[in-house]
């Protein structure tokens, strides 16, 4: 656990998941109807997100091929990461950032930082030198993970279908970093 002056960050267990997972669902709720592209596209609900984070995350928290950070303040749910290391057999180097959401309300203070740097350090600890993500082309998100080090490999265009508006497709820069 990591207690910065922006955010408490802690990993959640499987059963945290289960416990939280209300929680996880509004924050996962904001995100998509503030336009974040991770995935779906409205309409979307807060149950839909209370599902994603029972059926889609804590199997692999559960199997021990996922961590699951969660940022906190005062005591509310506003950010979370994933560092997925489920990897075929010749990449045991590898992992994957999934999802770095911060509350579209706790935006723009540091949350996402400290919830990329304490993701790295548990990367570090598995014996996780190189990871990569892709992130929307142009989002707000890019030039982020470029302060944080991630370099763009390059991108692909028509990638997913606009969050907001599903007649416009989005392409996606592929990312990486070696720590």
């Amino acid at each position: 656990m990591t207690n910065d002056a922006v955010a408490t960050i802690s990993m959640l267990s499987a059963d945290d998941i289960a416990e939280h997972a209300g929680a996880l669902g509004v924050l996962m709720h904001a995100c998509v109807h503030a336009g974040a592209s991770i995935g779906y596209v409205l309409p979307y609900s807060a149950a839909d997100g209370v599902a994603f984070w029972l059926d889609k995350v804590r199997p692999g928290v559960q199997a021990g091929s996922r961590v699951l950070l969660v940022a906190r303040r005062n005591a509310r749910i506003v950010g979370s990461v994933q560092l997925d290391f489920d990897t075929p057999p010749n990449q045991p180097h590898r992992a994957e950032v999934r999802k770095l959401l911060v509350d579209p309300a706790w935006r723009r203070q540091g949350i996402a930082q400290a919830l990329m740097a304490e993701l790295e350090r548990h990367a570090r600890r598995l014996g996780r030198g190189l990871l990569t993500l892709d992130t929307r082309s142009g989002d707000m998100a890019e030039p982020l993970y470029a302060a944080l080090g991630y370099t763009v490999v390059g991108a692909i265009p028509g990638y997913c279908v606009d969050a907001l508006d599903a007649s416009r497709l989005d392409a996606t820069t592929i990312m990486f970093k070696q720590l």
